[in-house]
């Protein structure tokens, strides 16, 4: 339905000298993507207090509306209802056409977006009761980035095609997130700095069917990124009989969610719909994350919009300068699932906010994340596999807390390639807080193919994953590893399968070193051998 507007709005970014890379695309897409929800979501309301014979107040002084500045019909359609969920039946009307002569274009567009629209939309953030309001979210998003279409052109062909889109029906909704789940996609597919905002979409959702949140509880993810994890556990929730289900349980028999299922209409084992009460549980009082980075942060907030959230419960901060001795048992969480940044380090003085000091930002998360949960609570983070047998002091020390204060009871070992250009290799970490480890069960996660860009992660990859965790079964992939057997002062959690599987080794930076220095030598000496022959 709308999978060609996408691809016209890339094509005219492609030509735009101001946006070179995908994360261009994606962050300039964002902000228009946004006002035109927000212009829907408004109508909406309007329609809505109009039924009910009250007067509604819009958020935006009219000058400022999409269909003021943006996309000004026709005198002849300008009553006509924008975006009309019956459009999306065969031979309904499109949207009413864009009346050409009203609308801005050129140097005219640019200037008003720049110096009009941005500041005013900024504004907002002053103005908001709190940072869970729409208003906040206005204010934080068009605070943080900039417009970067610098021809007005350009910018007018781009707004036409987005004006094209609608967010009425469900239908719409779930085919725009698809798409944009897409972008998302290919933005994390585009080198190490996009990877930092997507993770495999199977990964997640098996992640989330072993995590398993039920409804009423609150998920968190400190370094939500796109919110990937949060998106997932909506979707998960939304599935009757999922919400309710006993742990571990599920009422989908597959990984895979059908390319156009719509999850409120599929009913599965007679299980009963959510009611209102449970959706607006889920709208409101379900989903919580923080993100550092301002694109990632924009991304988030039109991710969870197009899944269904109407006002996501995103704060932009930086997570890590909490102090964990500040968290009360109000800010604790039931279920936390995340993929916080590996690689990246922080500053001593935020260092100074956790027990176990460590440059190295995913170990900070650990920590927050273990604090946060409350007792009983349940996580499922992923990290670094180094993580597993690392001999530095903060390592060491990291493991014997989470052995010592959770139940890790599973231990999932991704292959190379599963995060794209990320260039390193990951586990995943399952545990419950509250109890002390006894078991650990192992995955060797081997899909019997090189993963790449072009040969990615899948559902049908995890599925039997999924299934032998369950009841911690054994398997030419997986084992148990008993915690007294874990040496009491390395703590080493090193992922050594005992089935015939190849164990992993990890060299020490020596062992590296001492092979760099060789193979420069080695390539010294063909160098001056070439040299000779010439």
């Amino acid at each position: 339905m709308f999978e060609q507007a996408f691809k016209n709005i890339d094509d005219v970014l492609r030509k735009e000298a101001g946006c070179t890379t995908e994360l261009d695309y994606t962050e300039q897409t964002s902000w228009l993507l946004f006002l035109k929800y927000l212009d829907a979501l408004e109508q909406d309301k309007a329609d809505e207090a109009a039924l009910e014979r009250k007067k509604y107040t819009f958020l935006l002084d009219k000058p400022y509306r999409w269909d003021e500045w943006a996309a000004p019909k026709a005198p002849g359609n300008a009553n006509l209802p924008i975006g009309d969920s019956s459009s999306s039946k065969i031979g309904a009307p499109k949207n009413p056409a864009v009346d050409h002569n009203r609308a801005k274009t050129g140097d005219d567009l640019r200037d008003f977006v720049n110096l009009k629209l941005f500041p005013y939309l900024h504004g907002f953030k002053q103005k908001a009761s709190g940072p869970n309001t729409i208003e906040y979210k206005i204010g934080e998003i068009f605070g943080e980035i900039k417009n970067k279409i610098q021809s007005g052109y350009n910018l007018r062909e781009i707004i036409d095609h987005i004006d094209e889109l609608r967010f009425r029906s469900q239908t719409e909704k779930h085919e725009l997130s698809h798409l944009y789940e897409a972008k998302i996609k290919n933005m994390g597919n585009a080198g190490r700095n996009g990877g930092e905002y997507y993770t495999p979409r199977p990964l997640i959702r098996a992640i989330v069917r072993v995590v398993h949140p039920k409804l009423g509880e609150r998920i968190y993810d400190g370094a939500c990124g796109s919110a990937g994890f949060l998106c997932e556990s909506f979707e998960y929730l939304k599935s009757p009989g999922n919400a309710n289900l006993p742990i571990g349980v599920s009422s989908s028999p597959n990984l895979r969610r059908p390319k156009n299922a719509i999850q409120e209409n599929v009913v599965p084992n007679g299980a009963p719909k959510l009611t209102t009460k449970d959706l607006k549980t889920l709208q409101d009082r379900t989903f919580y994350g923080k993100e550092k980075k301002s694109l990632a942060y924009v991304i988030a907030i039109m991710n969870m919009i197009l899944h269904g959230i109407e006002a996501p419960n995103i704060i932009h901060t930086n997570t890590l300068t909490e102090n964990l001795a500040d968290i009360q048992e109000k800010d604790r969480y039931d279920v936390v699932l995340a993929n916080p940044p590996f690689g990246g380090q922080e500053r001593k003085e935020v260092q100074q906010n956790f027990p176990i000091r460590a440059g190295e930002t995913a170990f900070l998360f650990l920590q927050h994340f273990i604090k946060i949960l409350r007792a009983g609570g349940r996580g499922g983070i992923v990290i670094k596999n180094t993580f597993l047998s690392n001999t530095d002091n903060a390592s060491v020390s990291l493991r014997k807390m989470l052995l010592e204060s959770c139940n890790l009871h599973t231990v999932l070992d991704c292959p190379g390639g599963t995060f794209q250009g990320a260039g390193v290799k990951t586990v995943v970490l399952l545990f419950e807080k509250g109890t002390k480890t006894r078991k650990v069960w192992f995955y060797q996660l081997d899909p019997g193919r090189n993963l790449g860009k072009t040969n990615p992660l899948n559902d049908d990859d995890l599925a039997e994953f999924v299934k032998l965790q369950k009841t911690f079964a054994d398997s030419p992939k997986s084992w148990t590893v008993d915690a007294k057997t874990i040496d009491p002062k390395s703590f080493d959690l090193s992922v050594k399968n005992p089935n015939g599987g190849e164990a992993v080794a990890h060299r020490t930076p020596k062992t590296i070193m001492d092979e760099i220095a060789a193979l420069d030598a080695e390539s010294a000496e063909a160098l001056e051998t070439i040299k000779g022959l010439l």
